[in-house]
């Protein structure tokens, strides 16, 4: 799931754990915290599903067979087992050597795990992509599919893979859509896909004015 959503459960353990020993926290107090950590992990997840829709229409465009949010059967986490079964975010029919290519968007805040070691430029994503390849690239090929992380920033920083795959689908595009805007649509796209996740999320932190 998209913005490291244990980042915020354990941001929110942090809250509650370190005041275990002292004064009682008052009900309305974490009713709030509960209620804002609910709120983030809502807004996390329309975003990651405006992403997940564009890159979708993307694929649709350029006229490449795939599907949004298929049942595969063996995307899990391999610490928990089939109890974190979910579906491809994106599947795409016969990408690699007539395999099929399990497609998984992670977006992630180019400052999650900086702590106090130098700002890199796309550390975040390229982390992010290392993460997803450990947890889901065996279990694909076990299956016969190919697994392809799609990590990137809110900067707007693309993992490689991320690039490597968009560039692929421009080249579809370009053969099928000979058109002045399918020279560069494909990045374009996503990048104003990616802007607009971040605005949405901001948005929704703006304080509502009661008229």
């Amino acid at each position: 799931m998209i913005y490291n959503r244990l980042s915020i459960w354990a941001c929110m353990y942090g809250f509650f754990s370190g005041r275990k020993k002292k004064k009682k926290l008052p009900n309305n107090l974490i009713c709030k915290q509960y209620s804002f950590v609910l709120s983030t992990i809502r807004r996390q997840s329309q975003a990651h599903d405006i992403h997940k829709d564009v890159l979708f229409d993307i694929f649709r465009c350029a006229g490449i067979s795939a599907k949004k949010e298929a049942p595969v059967n063996f995307l899990t986490d391999p610490l928990e087992g089939r109890s974190t079964l979910r579906p491809a975010d994106i599947l795409v029919f016969g990408w690699v050597g007539g395999k099929h290519a399990c497609v998984d968007l992670t977006g992630v805040s180019p400052l999650v795990g900086l702590g106090n070691s130098a700002f890199t430029v796309g550390q975040a994503a390229l982390k992010a992509a290392s993460g997803k390849v450990i947890k889901h690239e065996k279990a694909c090929l076990d299956n016969q599919h190919v697994f392809i992380p799609f990590a990137f920033d809110t900067f707007g920083f693309l993992a490689p893979e991320a690039v490597d795959l968009l560039s692929r689908v421009q080249r579809v595009m370009h053969s099928n859509v000979m058109t002045p805007r399918s020279m560069d649509v494909v990045f374009k796209r996503l990048s104003f896909a990616i802007q607009k996740g971040v605005a949405a999320q901001l948005v929704a932190r703006l304080p509502t004015i009661s008229m």
